[in-house]
């Protein structure tokens, strides 16, 4: 069976670099396959840009299997676009209708200046985990296999669940405040709950609250948008767990 195809029109941001203003532009696309990812239709455009003696758009993109969190688009009013549980490579054109208006935006965030087009510069979360995502390495030469360790089942699938945060920044890019309380409080979690973690638990959450901060993130004011658009549907309960892990520091280092 042939796959249906559809003709939509795209309104994308485009500019030149960071110091430029940027525009929406308008681009009409036809015979876009539904089977399509979103990535991939705009893989066609490019070619058609290009055909056309154009410059192509740029946008981020890396594995396209929902892991690498780089494919960050603000598409129709939604991080990642009309869909959930999905990243912008594991979203479908079937999504949308044909003769639709299709709006794509990078990420709105001071902490995320635009470098070009759809790309922008997620680096502070880079910087961010820099500043305490870590563990102690025991190099004594009788180190212990982790394998080796006790965990319960509950803590263990707690970890896990915060650990598949990818850091896309959709969490950022769907809050009013622009802040980015869930991804870190998955990155303080998904170590706060493990044994090995416990040496740095309280100095690191001190250190990663306080470089959130410095980047320019927004406060949490518990709109719970960011649970909604993340692709890996980091729970809310995490960012409680994150102000119970900073009360508990605060306390401590009084």
């Amino acid at each position: 069976m042939a796959s249906k195809t559809i003709n939509i029109n795209l309104k994308i941001w485009r500019q030149k670099n960071a110091n430029s203003k940027g525009s929406m532009e308008t681009y009409k696309l036809d015979n876009v396959s539904t089977d399509s990812s979103f990535l991939e239709m705009l893989d066609q455009l490019n070619e058609q840009l290009v055909n056309e003696r154009k410059e192509p758009i740029a946008f981020d993109h890396d594995c396209r299997e929902g892991i690498c969190g780089m494919c960050s688009l603000y598409i129709n009013g939604e991080a990642h676009g009309p869909d959930r549980a999905v990243t912008t490579c594991q979203l479908h054109m079937r999504k949308f209708k044909d003769g639709e208006t299709i709006y794509v935006e990078p990420w709105r965030a001071k902490a995320f200046p635009v470098i070009k087009d759809l790309v922008v510069d997620r680096s502070a979360f880079d910087r961010i985990q820099q500043a305490g995502g870590f563990v102690s390495v025991n190099t004594s030469g009788r180190t212990m296999d982790a394998n080796a360790i006790p965990i319960g089942k509950a803590e263990a699938d707690k970890a896990f669940e915060a650990a598949t945060c990818i850091g896309c920044g959709a969490c950022v890019a769907s809050c009013k405040n622009a802040s980015a309380m869930l991804f870190v409080s998955a990155k303080v979690s998904q170590l706060a709950l493990l044994p090995q973690g416990q040496v740095e638990a309280q100095q690191r959450v001190l250190n990663m609250v306080k470089q959130m901060d410095e980047e320019g993130f927004g406060n949490c004011t518990n709109t719970g948008a960011c649970a909604v658009e993340c692709p890996k549907e980091i729970s809310l309960e995490n960012i409680a767990r994150m102000n119970r892990e900073y009360l508990k520091a605060m306390v401590s280092a009084e």
